[in-house]
C-alpha cells in the first residue's frame, strides 16, 4: 500500500527503524553519523528556545535518544553555553553509538538526575524515550517526567515527547509537556493525533543525512494542500447539474438550522443544484433562508421525519451526485428509523452526520455493504455512541477508535477535531494538519458535512472528498478567525470563508 500523492507522510516507529535500518545496513550510513545530525539540530532547535541566562539542562535516558541528548550537550558546550546533564539511570548502561558520544562529552560528566537540579534552567530538553517506547513509563523515568512538567521553563522534547507513543499519538501514563519537538527524518503519527499532538508542541523536523529511496510509511499522512486539485472546477459549458447536485436530508421541528447550514456550505463549496428535504411544516422556514436552494417537502409526524418519506427521497437521490443525512432530523424513534433506511437504500455517495450518525449508535454493522460510497463524520461524542464505548475512550484512543469505526462500518470515518482523523477501511489515514479554535462553535459541523458533500458530488472518492473536505474547512475557519478573533467566529462566518479557503489552498483567485 502506498499513499496517495497528497498527503505528506508521518511515520509509525516500524516504518522509523525500518528507515534506520535501510540506511545503516544497506546504504552504509554509520548510526553515529546519524546521531551526531541529530543531536545537531536537537542543539539548534533547543538554543532557539532558552529562556534567560540559566543554564541548559539536558535529561537523558539510556537509549539513543540519550545519546542524541549527549550529542546536543556536546554542541552546545562547544558553542559556549553552560549545559548541565542529568542522567536517569547510571550513564555506563549506555551502549553504542551512545557510549560513544558520552565518551565524546567535553567538560563535566552526566549527573544522576535530582528534580530540584532542574530550577532556573533556561531550557529543558527531555531526551529520555525514544519512538520506541509505547506503554506506560516506569520509575525513575516516571518522576523525571513529572519533575520536567513542574519547571517554569521551556522544554524541547527529542523526537518525541517521552511518554507518548510515536504511532499513535497514545498516553498510558506520564508524559512530557514539551514547547516543542525536534523529530528526525519525518514527522511521527504520535506528533499529529492528539493526546501526543498536543505535548508536542511546535513540530521541527531535522534532517539526519538518510539517502534518497529510503522506505516511505503508508499507514498515514497529513493532509496537503495539494489535496485540492483534485476538486473540479466550474466548466465553461457546464451546467448547475454537472457543478454537482447535492441532496440535503435534515430537519425537524425546531432544528432548521443544521440543514439549512449544510445546503449553504455545499453551495459555497461548488455544489451547482442543492435540494433540501425537511418535513413538510419546516419547508416554510427553509424556503426563507435558502434563496438559491431548492426544497422538498417530505410526510412528518409531529414536525419530523417518517420512514413514508423514503420514495421521495429515491426519487431526489435519481438526479444526485450526493446526498448530506443527518443535519437536525432529531431523535424520535419514528425519525431514526427513517435515517436507517436512507442508508441503506438509497445507492449514491452519502455523507452521514449528527442525528444520521445517532441512528446507528452501536449499530455500525448495518452500513456495512451500503449500496454507494460512504463518510461518517462524528465528533468523539457521537463516535463513542457508535462503538458504544465511552468519550473517555474515544480520547484516549483516537486512531484506533477512527480506525474500528471504519472497519466495523466499512465507511470512510473523519472523527473530527483539531487534529482531524480521516479512516478508510483498510487503507491509509489522512490527518489534518491543524485548524483552529475558532471552529469549537454549534453549528460547523453542518459546514463539514456540506463542503464533503459538494466534493462528492463533484465525483471524488469517499477518501479524497473527506480529506479534501477536512482541509477547506479548517483553512475556512482560519480565515474567518483572521478576520474576527477566534472566540468570535459562528458557522455563518465560516460559511462565508469558504471561497477564500479554497482560492487560498489552490494558490490563485481563478
Amino acid at each position: 500500500m502506498t499513499l496517495p500523492q497528497w498527503l505528506d507522510p508521518v511515520y509509525e516507529a516500524a516504518e522509523m527503524r525500518a528507515v534506520d535500518g535501510w540506511a545503516i545496513e544497506q546504504q552504509g550510513v554509520p548510526g553515529i553519523d546519524l546521531m551526531e545530525r541529530a543531536g545537531i539540530g536537537l542543539a539548534r532547535v533547543s538554543a532557539a528556545y532558552a529562556r534567560g541566562a540559566g543554564p541548559v539542562r539536558i535529561v537523558i535516558g539510556k537509549g539513543n535518544n540519550g545519546g542524541d541528548g549527549l550529542v546536543a550537550a556536546r554542541i552546545l558546550r562547544e558553542d559556549g553555553m553552560l549545559v548541565d546533564v542529568l542522567a536517569v539511570g547510571d550513564p555506563a548502561d549506555l551502549k553504542g553509538d551512545a557510549r560513544v558520544n558520552l565518551e565524546r562529552l567535553p567538560g563535566e560528566p552526566p549527573r544522576p538526575f535530582e528534580a530540584g537540579a532542574l530550577a532556573g534552567s533556561s531550557v529543558l530538553v527531555d531526551a529520555l524515550l525514544g519512538t520506541g517506547f509505547s506503554g506506560e513509563p516506569r520509575e525513575p523515568v516516571a518522576g523525571a517526567i513529572r519533575a520536567i512538567n513542574e519547571v517554569d521553563a521551556p522544554v524541547v522534547a527529542c523526537d518525541v515527547p517521552s511518554g507518548v507513543d510515536a504511532s499513535s499519538g497514545e498516553v498510558h501514563g506520564d508524559a512530557v509537556r514539551g514547547d516543542a519537538t525536534a523529530t528526525f527524518h519525518g514527522s511521527k503519527i504520535g506528533l499529529q493525533v492528539n493526546p501526543g499532538k498536543e505535548l508536542a508542541g511546535e513540530v521541527e523536523v531535522v534532517e539526519i543525512g538518510i539517502p534518497r529511496g529510503a522506505p516511505e510509511p503508508a499507514a498515514a499522512g497529513l493532509i496537503a494542500d495539494r489535496v485540492v486539485e483534485l476538486v473540479p472546477r466550474r466548466a465553461r459549458d457546464g451546467s448547475k447539474f454537472q457543478s454537482g447536485t447535492v441532496v440535503v436530508v435534515g430537519g425537524s421541528a425546531g432544528l432548521t438550522g443544521a440543514p439549512t447550514m449544510a445546503a449553504l456550505s455545499a453551495q459555497r463549496a461548488g455544489a451547482g443544484y442543492v435540494q433540501v428535504a425537511v418535513p413538510r411544516s419546516a419547508q416554510p422556514v427553509l424556503q426563507l433562508k435558502l434563496l438559491e436552494g431548492m426544497t422538498r417537502a417530505l410526510p412528518e409526524e409531529d414536525g419530523g421525519h417518517t420512514p413514508a418519506g423514503l420514495d421521495e427521497i429515491a426519487e431526489l437521490a435519481e438526479r444526485a451526485g450526493s446526498l448530506v443525512l443527518g443535519p437536525g432530523v432529531g431523535r424520535t424513534d419514528q425519525a431514526l428509523e427513517f435515517a436507517r433506511a436512507v442508508a441503506q437504500n438509497v445507492d449514491k455517495p452519502l455523507l452521514i452526520d449528527a442525528d444520521g450518525l445517532n441512528a446507528h449508535a452501536g449499530r455500525l454493522d448495518l452500513l456495512q455493504g451500503r449500496p454507494g460510497p460512504t463518510v461518517l463524520t462524528p465528533h468523539a461524542g457521537e463516535l463513542s455512541r457508535l462503538l458504544d464505548t465511552s468519550s473517555d475512550e474515544v480520547a484516549a484512543h483516537r486512531l484506533a477508535c477512527a480506525r474500528a469505526a471504519a472497519e466495523q462500518s466499512g465507511c470512510v470515518v473523519v472523527l473530527k477535531g483539531d487534529d482531524s482523523i480521516v479512516a478508510a477501511p483498510g487503507g491509509p489515514v489522512a490527518i489534518s494538519p491543524g485548524a483552529t479554535p475558532a471552529l469549537a462553535t454549534a453549528g460547523t459541523g453542518d459546514v463539514l458535512s456540506g463542503i464533503v458533500g459538494a466534493f462528492l458530488a463533484k465525483g471524488l472518492s469517499a477518501f479524497e472528498a473527506a480529506a479534501a473536505g477536512v482541509l477547506a474547512h479548517a483553512r475556512a475557519g482560519q480565515a474567518a478567525a483572521r478576520r474576527l478573533g477566534a472566540d468570535h467566529v459562528i458557522a455563518g462566518d465560516v460559511i462565508d470563508a469558504i471561497p477564500e479557503a479554497m482560492r487560498e489552498l489552490r494558490g490563485h483567485d481563478g
